[in-house]
């Protein structure tokens, strides 16, 4: 092969390294390259999208809408009002549009902002603090801006218990709305039953009413037992607003190391019950392979999304 020919042969891959130091970032396929906001002031200034999205009341109709980055909208019409507050559950009016069409839709509409009457909820006496905006002894994780991140476990475990907890999603609006990669999170009860923690906001459990490619089946989204019963109504507020659950769990029973009863468990979403006293044969999602127990340990998730949590306390029963 002559000195050209060898140049000639080298030269493809001499252009992909080039390509591939040059511009890392624009070919990364890390799912954290994506913009991710965790405050309100910085995603008002640096996204004007974000000041668009939220909820929305008129005459007889309540509206979510969730961003999708760079001006494009996910708007899903709820006949009566929102989820929670008013809604007829009938099938929403879904749409995508961008800016000017949005602002043409809500032109006569009032946007609120809802907050979970149990906001702020007291410890009852008795309550084991597992966290109130400092690291203790009672779980361990990362602690930081006087927030819990996901990634962190109770060192306690406990069998039945109320467990009232506030968690935070960020905003990540070029994540797609239906995947796995806003702000995923769960709550794993006794490490074995999972609720889901996921910004699914703006969309219903129904496939047939999504108006978007389904990237997760809908018992992923926020609020359900993770790939075993979808929450009873979609409750999930706009990324970055803070949020509760608080949950009725009853461990699962056993005489001489046989199992009699299953798990029940009640869960309130921001104050509306989606699941009344379910029981739960087994675990769910990853705890599903482990073996039930009477006692275990409470885990906060961590999906490498910056999932906040604060004010959470267990009541054991």
């Amino acid at each position: 092969m002559n000195p050209i020919s060898k140049i000639l042969a080298i030269f493809p891959l001499i252009i992909l390294i080039t390509v591939t130091l040059s511009f890392p970032a624009a070919f990364s396929a890390d799912k954290n390259a994506r913009p991710v906001w965790t405050d309100t002031a910085k995603a008002a200034v640096e996204d004007p999208d974000f000041l668009l999205q939220g909820e929305y009341v008129g005459s007889g109709v309540g509206m979510q809408v969730a961003a999708l980055g760079g001006g494009r909208f996910y708007v899903s019409s709820f006949e009566g009002g929102l989820p929670g507050a008013g809604w007829k559950r009938n099938a929403p009016t879904v749409e995508q549009i961008g800016t000017d069409g949005l602002k043409g839709r809500i032109g006569k509409m009032k946007k609120v902002v809802r907050e979970s009457p149990t906001l702020g909820a007291k410890p009852p006496a008795g309550s084991v603090i597992l966290f109130a905006g400092k690291a203790n002894d009672q779980v361990k994780g990362e602690v930081k801006d006087d927030l819990l991140w996901a990634g962190a476990q109770s060192t306690g475990e406990y069998g039945d218990f109320l467990l009232h907890l506030e968690f935070r999603l960020p905003y990540k609006p070029t994540a797609l709305l239906t995947s796995q990669d806003r702000g995923n999170s769960g709550i794993y009860l006794q490490n074995r039953y999972e609720v889901q923690v996921l910004d699914s906001f703006a969309l219903v459990y129904d496939r047939a009413q999504v108006k978007l490619p389904l990237k997760s089946d809908p018992k992923q989204w926020c609020g359900c037992f993770y790939k075993f019963k979808v929450a009873d109504t979609p409750m999930c507020l706009p990324p970055l607003s803070w949020q509760t659950y608080d949950i009725e769990f009853r461990a699962p029973k056993f005489d001489n190391g046989n199992k009699t009863a299953d798990a029940r468990i009640t869960v309130k979403h921001n104050g509306i019950t989606i699941h009344d006293d379910v029981a739960l044969p087994k675990g769910t999602g990853a705890g599903g392979g482990r073996k039930e127990v009477p006692l275990g340990p409470i885990i906060f998730q961590g999906h490498g999304n910056p999932v906040a949590y604060r004010n959470v306390w267990l009541l054991p029963r």
